[in-house]
């Protein structure tokens, strides 16, 4: 430890620190101190700011507002439940700030993050400090959620600690759009099929101005990578959820038709036929006033953003309200390191929580992040840490944290696939089947709760 950081970090009982106040480190903070614990949250900004961060507040959702699915057939939307059975902090803030999106979840990221601000700095029990860790603390029970751009100083810091220099991949948030500037003459609200609400805008092409626009695309100018991201540059994986449209214009000239540009299930009401290929749009704000690019997260310079982007039709005097961009993330080798209650194996006071885990997706890292924090409280009250069931989305995940898949450990999101499997068939296919894993995992939750007093 750093000489001028000796006296930062309590060692009394009863008083746990947290490093990041993210979704993770937000959610960690609050679940410790609900189960009254006192609580000290570093937090680096104002002072400091990653090249993601524009805001000063606590949460910032950096890239899509999207939190996904509300279905239960769904393991996103089953993993909102269940968060919400455990009184998260991230899903109250989510309900209380969504705005329309069909089927999904999405928010008002400004409110979102100000109600979680809101929140956390008014709690009994939490003492916030602005300020840069840049070393492990020595002692005591400390859950570290400083996020996937975590300061260089606390990286290698944490890389010292694990023996390894850790893993890093590249992830890219989407433009949106000023709603004014958008050409509804074009541009027309409708759900795939006509199911559900038409909270999207869509933007169709003919054939012809798919492959002008998919040509300019893949031509275009990407930004320079940052100094200190050049190294990592050599050993680039980029995560398939958020993988660049440039990136993935790349890999084949139908690739995305079958992808964010797909048209199936949409007609365009100028035609009454279903369009070549579709730009979606999701609404930013309760006003509608902003609007998020679907699945456009860009790495290409400003100037390119606007030019190609502006070929899509409805968007041709389109004013930016923010571009893409596309920063480092860095992630744990988590299996063999962390506990499924996301501590780590050779100092159980020490956890680990959000995207620096292995969990990916601003849901999965709040999840780590009420885990981490559940089984902290626990061990500053002297009891035993809970591993969660398997049957659920939130243990199934850290289950996979701690264990990993084949091959090399890549960032994971939620899905049924990581869930024990049912113990008999369930006819009606692959929805029926999606049900009863979330039927089951609730009710097992529910005892779960019931017993360890959660």
């Amino acid at each position: 430890m750093n000489s001028t950081e000796e006296n930062l970090f309590p060692t009394v009982d009863n008083t746990v620190t947290v490093i990041g106040a993210g979704l993770a480190g937000s959610e960690a903070a609050y679940q410790i101190a609900e189960r009254g614990i006192k609580v000290i949250l570093y937090e680096m900004k104002p002072c400091k700011k990653t090249p993601a961060h524009r805001s000063d507040l606590f949460a910032e959702l950096v890239c899509s507002n999207s939190l996904r699915s509300l279905q239960k057939t769904n393991a996103a939307g089953m993993l909102k439940n269940e968060l919400r059975m455990l009184s998260s902090l991230i899903m109250q803030a989510a309900d209380a700030c969504s705005v329309p999106a069909g089927a999904a979840l999405a928010v008002d990221r400004n409110a979102f993050s100000a109600f979680i601000t809101e929140k956390i700095k008014n709690h009994p029990n939490i003492t916030v400090i602005s300020r840069e860790i840049t070393d492990i603390p020595d002692g005591g029970i400390c859950v570290i959620a400083s996020g996937p751009l975590t300061s260089d100083p606390l990286a290698a810091s944490i890389s010292r600690f694990f023996g390894s220099e850790g893993l890093s991949f590249f992830d890219a948030a989407a433009p949106i759009v000023e709603a004014s500037t958008i050409d509804f003459n074009i541009a027309f609200a409708q759900s795939r099929y006509g199911k559900g609400d038409a909270d999207y805008l869509n933007c169709p092409m003919d054939k012809d101005q798919y492959l002008g626009f998919y040509d300019a695309l893949i031509n275009a100018k990407e930004a320079e990578l940052h100094d200190f991201d050049r190294e990592a540059q050599k050993e680039l994986t980029v995560f398939e959820g958020c993988m660049p449209v440039e990136v993935m214009a790349k890999r084949g000239i139908d690739t995305l038709r079958f992808g964010p540009m797909k048209p199936v299930g949409l007609t365009d009401p100028r035609t009454g036929r279903e369009p070549y290929a579709c730009v979606q749009l999701r609404t930013e704000n309760p006003e509608k006033t902003m609007f998020n690019i679907v699945g456009f997260q860009t790495h290409l310079t400003i100037p390119e953003q606007r030019r190609v982007f502006r070929m899509i039709p409805g968007l041709e005097n389109a004013e930016f309200l923010r571009y893409g961009v596309m920063h480092r993330n860095t992630y744990i080798d988590s299996p063999g390191r962390l506990t499924p209650a996301y501590s780590t194996v050779n100092r159980p006071g020490l956890f680990f929580a959000g995207q620096m885990t292995g969990v990916e997706g601003y849901i999965e890292s709040a999840s780590s992040g009420l885990v981490a924090g559940i089984n902290a409280a626990r061990l500053a009250l002297n009891k035993d840490t809970v591993i969660f069931p398997d049957s659920t989305v939130t243990g199934s995940l850290a289950s996979y944290v701690s264990r990993g898949g084949n091959g090399k450990f890549q960032p994971m999101n939620a899905n049924f696939g990581l869930i024990r499997p049912l113990e008999q068939k369930v006819k009606g296919g692959k929805s029926a089947r999606n049900e009863a894993l979330h039927e089951r995992g609730i009710q097992e939750l529910s005892e779960f709760i019931k017993i360890f007093s959660v």
